[in-house]
């Protein structure tokens, strides 16, 4: 087997008999073998550097060599299994689940929030209405966060696990195929939904449970070892209490009360760093002229993009970026304002966004070491708390992106895609001092250095961009997994601070099903 890259414009097959052209050239085979020889594509990407064109890397075969093929393993009948309590039904209590049905054990998953449908409609209130759930809303819920937010399958980190398995989960659960190969791949949110009911449907064929409206409210050791983990149901105030030798922790980055709940028994969490600033939502026509150089024709993928930069010792970099989307708010209490971005699969609006926000550590808020391990959490509700008062509702402050570097009022807004609607604020001053110092330095210098026409008066920023990731980190064992004071107790994924995304997720939550 050996690997070759071959190209083609977008808009256009690789046709075949140039693929077994070039994989006879690649393994020294005689042309009269060429209709002999096997391949299979393992990536596509985008190289707009010169002509636009698709990129492709592909294995191929001599006509007596194995291709080799990636299976699933199967999942079991798990009805009369040993239970493994999962709390939280996002990607990393699913993939959890899935890996204890091929391992023979059976999930029981604790959902705070709703199906994936019943959600919708508290999401629509929230928009709507300004409406805030609790419990149901863009951060909880079947599926997390992520079911609402573009459905990005990439990662940076190669190290986590075989994401080949993810993968071709989600494939087998809805996902288009073209999720295997493609360099950045993605659902859409309104893919998602399909795609996270299939997998519930599979978990409870299999003998697996989920049980919505169950928000954790205690989990206790008891001397045999085992956990009682005492859930309530936030519409009718039911308690009930489910009991399991193993708890997988899934929580995500939100549940604040899990964090509160660990420091009161003084379980150890520690403070972590995350990423605070602002949406940035620009044209989207823009953006395809930019990344595509001028070149973009309609049948090409809508134009996404990427950067980090470093200001004054901190990154300042995009973050959930969402190409052809709309901007969406996050909140998950009264008094307070999140924002967040998705998109659709088509990614066919006519805006783009992106978080840009700055690096914060715990030493560069010495004014809360006061709250301990809890310091950066008390400094994020602060700020999302500071942007509602401004505006008294889940309206956005916001200002174009030149005058928040000018330092100066904008004289109007620009349209938005954010449905409860933006207010004309001075960012520059309603954001914590050292997080916009950073980013008017980097929002030039993005502009000038790597993507010519991103800084412009036409972009415009909204606050507060701050569910990055978890403030908090619960330590674990790192050969077990396990709490590091509390055996059997499963910290994962992005609410224990371990994770950063859909993909990543899932893959924190099949290694802990794995040590399990």
């Amino acid at each position: 087997m050996k690997e070759i890259e071959l190209t083609c414009r977008l808009g256009l097959e690789l046709p075949a008999d140039e693929i077994q052209t070039a994989a006879i050239k690649a393994l020294g085979l005689s042309p009269k073998l060429k209709d002999k020889v096997r391949y299979r594509i393992i990536r596509r990407s985008i190289d707009a550097r010169n002509d636009v064109l698709y990129r492709y890397k592909l294995e191929v075969y001599k006509p007596d060599e194995v291709m080799s093929e990636y299976v699933l393993e199967e999942y079991k009948d798990v009805s009369s299994a040993e239970p493994v309590i999962i709390i939280g039904a996002g990607p990393a209590g699913m993939f959890a689940a899935l890996r204890l049905l091929m391992r023979g054990l059976k999930p029981v998953i604790l959902e705070r929030g709703k199906d994936v449908h019943q959600r919708k409609f508290d999401m629509a209130k929230l928009s709507r209405e300004g409406v805030v759930n609790g419990d149901s809303n863009y951060c909880f819920g079947e599926g997390g966060a992520g079911t609402f937010s573009d459905g990005k399958l990439y990662t940076r980190s190669s190290k986590r696990g075989d994401i080949r398995e993810v993968l071709h989960q989600l494939v087998r659960f809805g996902a288009n195929p073209s999720s295997l190969i493609d360099a950045h791949p993605h659902i859409g949110s309104d893919k998602l939904p399909t795609v996270v009911e299939n997998i519930r449907k599979c978990i409870i064929e299999h003998g697996g449970e989920y049980h919505f409206e169950s928000r954790v409210t205690d989990i206790v050791k008891k001397q045999d070892g085992s956990f009682d983990v005492t859930a309530e149901n936030p519409s009718d105030g039911t308690v009930v209490i489910y009991s399991s030798r193993k708890v997988i922790l899934a929580t995500g980055h939100s549940a604040r009360d899990i964090y509160e709940m660990f420091d009161r028994k003084g379980w150890e969490i520690q403070a972590k760093g995350f990423a605070l600033g602002v949406r940035v939502e620009h044209p989207q026509s823009l953006i395809n002229r930019i990344q595509y150089h001028g070149k973009y024709q309609p049948y090409m993928p809508t134009a996404e993009y990427s950067f980090v930069t470093q200001i004054e010792g901190r990154g300042v970099f995009s973050f959930c970026m969402c190409p052809g989307g709309i901007l969406v708010p996050s909140a998950t209490a009264d008094g307070e304002l999140v924002l967040n971005g998705m998109s659709n699969s088509q990614r066919n609006s006519k805006w783009a966004n992106s978080g840009v926000v700055v690096s914060i550590e715990p030493e560069d808020m010495p004014e809360y070491s006061k709250y301990g391990p809890l310091a950066l959490l008390k400094f994020q509700k602060d700020v999302e708390k500071s942007m509602f008062d401004y505006t008294g509702s889940l309206k956005a402050p916001a200002q174009r992106m030149m005058d928040f570097c000018r330092r100066i009022p904008s004289s109007g807004l620009p349209q938005t895609s954010y449905h409860p609607g933006a207010v004309n604020a001075p960012l520059h001053e309603l954001l914590p001092e050292h997080v916009s110092l950073r980013l008017k330095y980097a929002f030039p210098e993005i502009g000038n250095k790597k993507m010519h026409g991103y800084y412009t008066n036409d972009a415009l920023l909204l606050g507060v961009e701050s569910r990055t990731s978890s403030p908090v980190r619960i330590p674990r064992d790192p050969e077990t997994f396990e709490h590091t004071q509390i055996s059997g107790l499963y910290p994962c994924g992005e609410g224990a601070g371990y994770a950063g995304g859909i993909v990543s997720s899932a893959l924190d939550g099949i290694n802990c099903a794995a040590r399990i």
